[in-house]
């Protein structure tokens, strides 16, 4: 493996064409409704992409005081990287076809880490080669175990604490529907949000071709909601995954140092204890 890459947040199908003996390649495909990634990866997928599987190699189990999704230990994560073949050393592209919305959950996980890593600007649709069936298994990679910034993953205590600070901006990536409560879902324990969070649904990140917008939309978009003058910005969303669409499209807009709240809603929202918002109040 040649020496890491600068890459910005995402690359095009073209870019990766060019550079794809210089990156490992992920497939991150997972679905909400229970369909399996895995077997969707297997029946299909970029010429020797590995699988990364969300609930496993990319989150601790899920539990009481813990969501959905919560971050893997240091150890877990450095193990499970190393299964994929990604080392020390390595820049990876992650792909899903999703819009990006889960594979930002690794890019984003790699880059607060210091790894190159960007996701495939489109998705697999992007993607006019030929696929491969099957599964790639790649030569076994050091990866070496790095906490997690202390400075870019908030806990319930640290959302609880500032929330209705003017100056710390609490943003949610889910559909908005599930953000006003209109629309709960099924894996929601009950409906609203945080108390205090803006919409910024993920999807919101995208231009009208289902591409990243360009850095001076999303510094529009998220310069509304008030990250100007936010001393901290924060995502969520329902498990910690798509929130990570919202980090990356802060960060390719120039905002840095966004955190993720990886609770999210599965966590704060099973919490009775804890105060939940129904409708959009900067509507």
């Amino acid at each position: 493996m040649s020496e890491p890459l600068t890459l910005p947040v995402a690359v095009s199908a073209d870019w990766l064409r060019e550079h794809r003996d210089q990156v490992v390649v992920v497939d991150s495909r997972w679905y909400l409704d229970g369909r399996s990634g895995r077997d969707a990866y297997r029946a299909g997928h970029l010429p020797g992409a590995v699988f990364a599987d969300v609930d496993t190699d990319l989150a601790a189990p899920a539990g009481p005081g813990a969501g959905r999704h919560p971050l893997p230990s240091p150890a877990d994560f450095a193990d499970a990287l190393g299964r994929l073949g990604v080392g020390d050393a390595a820049s990876v592209v992650v792909y899903d076809d999703a819009g990006g919305s889960v594979a930002a959950r690794l890019v984003w996980m790699l880059r607060a880490l210091g790894t190159p890593a960007a996701f495939l600007d489109g998705g697999l649709r992007s993607w006019t080669g030929e696929l491969e069936e099957g599964e790639a298994v790649p030569p076994p990679a050091h990866r070496t175990a790095r906490p997690w910034p202390s400075d870019l993953v908030v806990d319930t205590d640290t959302v609880r604490a500032e929330s209705g600070d003017p100056g710390s901006l609490l943003v949610d990536a889910r559909a908005y529907g599930r953000f006003t409560g209109e629309q709960p879902a099924p894996v929601d324990a009950r409906p609203g949000h945080v108390p205090g969070a803006r919409s910024a649904e993920w999807t919101g990140n995208l231009d009208g071709d289902g591409f990243l917008a360009a850095p001076e939309v999303l510094r529009e978009r998220f310069a509304a909601l008030g990250a100007d003058s936010a001393r901290t910005v924060t995502a969520y969303c329902g498990s910690g995954v798509t929130a990570c669409h919202d980090l990356l499209a802060l960060e390719h807009a120039g905002y840095a140092g966004a955190r993720l709240y990886p609770g999210s809603w599965s966590l704060w929202g099973a919490d009775d204890s804890l105060p939940a918002e129904t409708g959009d109040p900067g509507a």
